[in-house]
């Protein structure tokens, strides 16, 4: 599981990252809001621990920005703020939780299990419809096309659930060189693995984008 955490006080965003790290998360720390955006935009995240008030983007315009460009990832949001317009606000926006500084690091690693236990059961009771007859069963994590399974190898079905967690996004080489494999890998290798997935699909249903990487049509 990979967690973003934006918070600009050095020794908290420290201590969470260190605590969560413990606790078997990856976790890709940011102090600035523009920064943690883009790497959203290019990296697959499983949930995301957000301050509001941040250099750049802050906590709040992160969240609306990822959603606005259909990228739905749970989210808790940690701020001293207490009004309750604050609080109308991040719900708003789809956060899945709330914790107000100060706090044990324990109640947060709590919060976090329970936040992704329920992205997980949400997730795992939808079947995503995709364009040109495609749709994604994630219950059984098996791509169907006109209510036909089609026969995917390991490595390719994490190759096509990545493009589904970014589907209306690019996916590039480096997104998933990291995805699929755990060690370095040959460029030529993900280009003839992506190739092999490609075969096996309507011509038009991923798109090479040139120059940065792939997309599902839309």
């Amino acid at each position: 599981m990979k967690i973003l955490l934006l918070e600009d006080e050095y020794s908290l965003r420290k201590s969470i990252k260190e605590m969560l790290e413990e606790s078997g998360f990856s976790v890709e720390e940011f102090s600035n809001g523009d920064e943690a955006f883009d790497a959203i935009y290019y990296n697959s995240f499983d949930l995301l621990i957000l301050d509001v008030n941040v250099p750049g983007m802050n906590g709040f315009e992160l969240l609306e920005q990822a959603k606005q460009h259909n990228m739905d990832i749970p989210a808790i949001f940690v701020t001293s703020l207490t009004q309750i317009d604050s609080l109308e606000r991040g719900y708003d926006l789809g956060c899945c939780d709330y914790i107000k500084k100060p706090f044990d690091l324990a109640e947060l690693r709590l919060r976090v299990s329970s936040a992704l236990k329920l992205s997980s059961f949400n997730t795992k009771q939808n079947t995503l419809k995709l364009p040109l007859g495609y749709e994604y069963d994630f219950n059984n994590f098996t791509l169907k096309h006109n209510n036909r399974e089609v026969q995917l190898s390991k490595t390719e079905k994490m190759i096509f659930e990545l493009f589904v967690k970014h589907k209306n996004q690019i996916v590039t080489p480096d997104m998933i060189k990291e995805y699929v494999w755990d060690s370095d890998v040959d460029p030529a290798n993900i280009r003839v693995q992506v190739g092999n997935l490609r075969k096996k699909l309507h011509k038009d249903f991923i798109v090479n984008i040139r120059g940065l990487g792939y997309k599902l049509a839309t």
